[in-house]
C-alpha cells in the first residue's frame, strides 16, 4: 500500500492547484471554497535518482518505482468540529491518511479571495489545529464516559482506559496536540482505535506567489511559518502550486530548461515528498535484476526479514539471509558481477539492519 498524505488547509490557499499537479488527477480548482468536495486521490511515482541509476547499469525489462498517495481533502473552516463547512466529512476522510501536509497560504493576491478576508498564515494554521483537537477532544470525552461506566464494574482494562482519555483530554485542553504528548506503549493501545486527528504527523507546505518561488525559505511569510515549526518540531517546504501547475503540463526535457530559467534546481514534488519521507522515517531500498528494477518502502530500523516481507509474506516467513550491495558500489564499479568480484556483495542475517538505498536479492525457504 502507498504512503498516503492528506493535503490540507483553508480553501483557497491552493490545495487543489497543488494536487493537480502532482498528480495530474484533474481535481476541480476554482476561485470559491469547496470546490474539492469529495476527497480526490492520486498515485504519485516517488521521484528517486538512485533507482534512475540503477536502471541505467542494470538495463531491466521493467521498471517499479515505489509511490505515494495524495489525497486532496475539503478546505476546512472554523466551527468544523462542529459540522460547520463540510468538517464532518474532511475532519473524516484525515483519520485515513498516514500524515498531513498542510499548506499554508504564503502570498498576496487580490484576485484569489481568503476565506478569511486577510493572508496570515498564521492564524490559517491556528484555525486548522483548533478544529482538529476539538474533534480529538469530543473522540476523548466519548471514550472517556463509556470507560467510567466500565469501571465502575470494575473493569481493570476499561478503568486503564478512563485513566489515559482522562490525562489526555485534560492536555488536549490546555492546547496540545497528541502527538506533543508523553505517552507510552500502554497509552497508545488505548488511543490507538480512536484514531485521534493531532495524533498524525503534520508539515507544512508554504504555497508563496511564482516570483518568490526560488527565495525559499526567504520568500515572505515563510519565516512566520518556520519559526512556528520549529516550535513544534515539524517540518517546512517551500513550492508554489502555480509553478508545479505549468511544471506538470511539460515533457521532462522542457521542465529541465523551465526550472533552469525559474531559478529552481528541482520540481517542488520531490521536495514534499522527500520531507514526507523524513516525517515519517521511511528508507527506501531497491531489488534490481535483468527482469525488473524496484524499489520498496520501509521504515528505518527494519531488518533484513521485515524488508523481505515487504515483497511477499513467504519471503519473511522463509528467511534465510539477504544478499546486499551498496548504491555506492554499484555505481563505482558498474555491475553487481564487479562489486561481488571486490567482495563488496554481503550477505547478511535475520539481525541485519536495512539501511537507505541497500540493493538486495532475498533467500528464502518455505
Amino acid at each position: 500500500m502507498a504512503l498516503s498524505v492528506g493535503i490540507v488547509g483553508l480553501p483557497n490557499v491552493g490545495k487543489s492547484t497543488l494536487f493537480n499537479a502532482l498528480s495530474d488527477a484533474g481535481a476541480e480548482s476554482a476561485n470559491y471554497p469547496f470546490c474539492t468536495i469529495d476527497p480526490n486521490v492520486g498515485v504519485v511515482a516517488v521521484p528517486d535518482p538512485r533507482m534512475d541509476e540503477i536502471v541505467r547499469l542494470v538495463k531491466p525489462q521493467s521498471v517499479v518505482p515505489t509511490a505515494i498517495e495524495f489525497v486532496d481533502i475539503a478546505g476546512l473552516v472554523k466551527g468544523a468540529s462542529k459540522g460547520e463547512g463540510l468538517g464532518n466529512q474532511f475532519l473524516s476522510n484525515i483519520r485515513q491518511v498516514d500524515a498531513i501536509c498542510h499548506v499554508v497560504r504564503c502570498f498576496d493576491d487580490d484576485n484569489v479571495v481568503h476565506v478569511e478576508g486577510r493572508v496570515n498564515p498564521i492564524a490559517d494554521i491556528d484555525v486548522i489545529d483548533t478544529e482538529l483537537l476539538l474533534r480529538d477532544m469530543q473522540s476523548l470525552e466519548a471514550r472517556r464516559d463509556k470507560a467510567h461506566k466500565g469501571a465502575k464494574g470494575r473493569d481493570p482494562a476499561e478503568k486503564k482506559a478512563f485513566e489515559v482519555t482522562q490525562r489526555v483530554l485534560e492536555q488536549a485542553e490546555n492546547g496540545v496536540p497528541v502527538r506533543a504528548m508523553e505517552l507510552d506503549e500502554d497509552d497508545l493501545v488505548v488511543l490507538e482505535p480512536l484514531a485521534l486527528l493531532t495524533a498524525k504527523p503534520v508539515f507544512y507546505a508554504c504555497n508563496v506567489a511564482e516570483d518568490f518561488a526560488a527565495k525559499g525559505l526567504e520568500a515572505p511569510y515563510v519565516d512566520k511559518v518556520v519559526a512556528l515549526a520549529k516550535e513544534q518540531g515539524a517540518e517546512v517546504a517551500v513550492i508554489s502550486a502555480a509553478i508545479e501547475s505549468e511544471i506538470a503540463a511539460l515533457s521532462a526535457e522542457e521542465q529541465v530548461e523551465f526550472l533552469s530559467e525559474a531559478g529552481l534546481e528541482e520540481p517542488g514534488l520531490h521536495r514534499l515528498i522527500r520531507t514526507a519521507y523524513r516525517l515519517l522515517d521511511l528508507y527506501t531500498y531497491f531489488t534490481a535484476g535483468e527482469k525488473e528494477v524496484r524499489a520498496w518502502t520501509i521504515t528505518r530500523g527494519t531488518l533484513a526479514p521485515g524488508a523481505a516481507g515487504k515483497i511477499h509474506t513467504d519471503f519473511e516467513r522463509g528467511f534465510i539471509r539477504a544478499e546486499v550491495m551498496k548504491y555506492a558500489d554499484l555505481v563505482e564499479y558498474g555491475s553487481e558481477a564487479a562489486v561481488k568480484a571486490k567482495g563488496l556483495l554481503k550477505s547478511e542475517g535475520k539481525e541485519y539492519e536495512v539501511k537507505d538505498g541497500d540493493i538486495m536479492h532475498f533467500r528464502f525457504n518455505v
